[in-house]
């Protein structure tokens, strides 16, 4: 008897205590239950210590074919490019190709002289006076800005930032050598697409490589995702791709996928599946000369600024989110929108992925993270 009760003791210690995993369904499926299975919608994934313990899709990939979403699908990340770049950048860094500290004319002379220093870290961080793109064109974001250049499109009309005017990637760096700061640099925070852009040339200068192959040699393949890239190419083939839409003023459907296809800012793809491996990565560093370091390095503010009420980290917010400490970061773009959130101290990360330009994607996140992060079904035991 005695010896029964000490095998039950040991086979209770190995297997797993109820965690969120079991509840997750019934918690986390209401929120997306809005989304109709013959419309666009999102793919879910909630990581807990290691594990992609939920992971759904609701909504279509491609209404032409009918494609279901079911959480394998690869999407155009938007902004949550960013923390890819930074690191990218971070190693080139740690390599000593670069200085952090240095001025970005050192490794792109040709870029106009600003009267004042713009550093690489200052451009990490958003805090080196670059615009954004209204300072070029508008777009579904919002209008032009007043003192923007003045790019127009092949027809002479304004260039139309999006799907309908085109510029290659050499192209677009030769636009964005005409902009001029938008502040003074190191004097506030000021969210600039064009200062990531702009890295991705500096990545390309430095390492002779573009940054789609960089971040293949030196981050995918070594971390083995196999589902992640740069897309550079606005014609290539991307199979298990969600497609992009929206809906137009009657309501209706419309492709929304855009022919920009430059990156750093942005142009990231991967799937749910990668994106665990990815998170992995904070928690078993792989990547740098010394991991641990390189590591404390990506999570550490490029500055001091107030970051919308968090602090900005290499292509992450640093701050608190449902009273939880977290790094995060959403993205936007032609009929995407995304999120992934890291909770180091609940070991849970969260990620959604929608290929609906119209859903309320904001109020979506704001109930995934309660649902997820703060409830006490959901909580790992």
């Amino acid at each position: 008897m005695t010896h029964f009760i000490y095998l039950f003791a040991i086979l209770a210690l190995l297997t797993p205590l109820p965690t969120a995993a079991h509840d997750l369904d019934a918690l986390v499926d209401p929120i997306f239950g809005g989304i109709k299975p013959d419309e666009p919608g999102c793919n879910v994934g909630v990581i807990q210590r290691g594990e992609l313990v939920y992971q759904k899709g609701f909504g279509l990939a491609n209404l032409e074919l009918d494609v279901p979403l079911d959480g394998t699908q690869i999407h155009r990340m938007g902004s949550v490019s960013k923390q890819f770049t930074a690191v990218a950048v971070l190693l080139l860094a740690d390599e000593g190709a670069i200085d952090l500290d240095a001025e970005i004319h050192t490794y792109l002379p040709e870029l106009p002289r600003y009267g004042s220093p713009v550093s690489v870290n200052a451009m990490l961080g958003h805090f080196s006076g670059m615009g954004d793109y209204d300072l070029i064109a508008g777009s579904y974001e919002g209008p032009m800005a007043k003192d923007a250049i003045d790019l127009r499109s092949v027809a002479g009309g304004p260039f139309r930032l999006g799907n309908e005017d085109y510029l290659t990637i050499d192209e677009f760096y030769a636009v964005v050598q005409q902009v001029p700061l938008a502040l003074k640099p190191e004097t506030s925070f000021r969210y600039s697409n064009l200062a990531y852009f702009l890295l991705s040339m500096l990545i390309e200068r430095v390492s002779g490589e573009s940054l789609r192959d960089y971040a293949e040699r030196r981050i995918f393949a070594p971390l083995g995702m196999t589902q992640t890239f740069f897309s550079d190419d606005a014609v290539e083939i991307v199979r298990n791709r969600a497609y992009g839409y929206k809906r137009d003023d009657d309501g209706r459907y419309l492709n929304d996928m855009t022919n920009l296809f430059w990156v750093g800012d942005g142009g990231l793809h991967t799937n749910l599946q990668d994106l665990l491996i990815w998170d992995q990565s904070f928690y078993v560093p792989p990547l740098g000369e010394d991991p641990v370091a390189f590591l404390k390095l990506i999570n550490q503010p490029n500055s001091d600024f107030d970051a919308r009420g968090a602090r900005y980290a290499n292509g992450q917010f640093v701050g608190e989110q449902m009273g939880i400490e977290g790094f995060w970061h959403s993205g936007g773009w032609l009929g995407t929108s995304t999120y992934y959130g890291r909770f180091p101290s609940k070991e849970t990360s969260v990620a959604m992925m929608c290929n609906d330009a119209s859903l309320e994607t904001d109020a979506l996140i704001q109930q995934l993270l309660r649902t997820v992060l703060v409830s006490k079904r959901a909580r790992i035991k």
